[in-house]
């Protein structure tokens, strides 16, 4: 007969796996710790230069350009805003970027949903060599397309208007590829249900998959409106009245070449990312889901 007692022996297990949970729990929160410790250190790390930026705008100059930068205003002023708001159309630049930015983001989003459900969701003659175009422009340098895309505009009558920056800008790729890569992975049970019940072709694209491309498309929206609203180059050559500029390019004609003025520099910055930065506040987690939905669907 065994002197091992069974109930000492369940003990000893239930002890022992509750040891190792406890370890593997300890493990785990310490994982999560050094995690959001890394992830916070770099959030720290990307927003140091926002932080330079903002107190810099308050600095005098005699306080920016010393050799030893300050995290803290000695002096604070507000010179370089008053200078801007009262010497420049910034209000203007800013309402032509938004309108610019804007209807830009919208064509964007109406064409290239358009071109990338009827690439991804239809059958027709020529569909991939259509897609392997599109595919191709990228590959294409933009700058090597300026000249024959200014005659273009030039020719229509567009030039200092804000038509020859919008129409250019919506004929984008990027926005094609990237929704055509989402409509496809969208089950076909969907759509075939749809038909069933009498839909056409534009009412699956309106009420099916519009509405379940709604955080890709926000995805979208937000990319092409940075983007759109950072142009420098391509606004610069058309539009050449000062007060039709955008604010980029508005900002940089503020600007003295001879005298420099960090200060005035860094507020400027900072006045024209204020409103991209509010932007990705409002649709972030849209962007979020987007990328989640993406991943679920590969």
């Amino acid at each position: 007969m065994s002197d091992t007692d069974p109930r000492t022996d369940g003990g000893v297990d239930a002890q022992a796996e509750e040891s190792l949970l406890d370890r593997l729990t300890g493990n785990r929160s310490l994982e999560n710790v050094g995690v959001h410790a890394v992830l916070y250190g770099v959030a720290a790390l990307f927003a140091l230069p926002y932080l330079y930026m903002l107190t810099v705008s308050f600095q005098p100059r005699s306080e920016a350009i010393e050799a030893i930068p300050h995290w803290i205003p000695q002096t604070f002023t507000v010179e370089h805003y008053q200078f801007l708001f009262e010497n420049s159309l910034i209000v203007q630049w800013t309402i032509n970027t938004f309108l610019i930015a804007g209807i830009s983001t919208l064509l964007i989003l109406v064409a290239d949903s358009m071109i990338a459900y009827a690439l991804s969701r239809m059958d027709w003659p020529g569909q991939s060599v259509i897609l392997v175009i599109i595919v191709a422009s990228f590959m294409v340098p933009y700058y090597l397309n300026i000249v024959p895309l200014f005659t273009i505009v030039a020719n229509l009558g567009l030039v200092n208007s804000y038509l020859g920056v919008i129409l250019p800008a919506v004929a984008s790729p990027l926005g094609v590829f990237m929704l055509y890569q989402f409509f496809k992975d969208i089950p076909e049970e969907y759509e075939e249900a749809a038909r069933l019940d009498g839909f056409s072709n534009f009412q699956i694209y309106t009420r099916i998959i519009l509405p379940l491309s709604r955080p890709v498309m926000t995805a979208l929206a937000l990319f092409m409106f940075v983007y759109n609203w950072n142009a420098f180059l391509w606004p610069l050559i058309v539009l050449q009245d000062n007060a039709s500029y955008t604010l980029p390019i508005g900002l940089v004609s503020t600007l003295n070449a001879q005298i420099y003025r960090p200060g005035r520099t860094m507020a400027m910055a900072l006045l024209a990312s204020i409103p991209l930065i509010l932007v990705f506040l409002v649709l972030q987690r849209y962007l979020v889901r987007a990328v989640e939905l993406q991943g679920v669907t590969e």
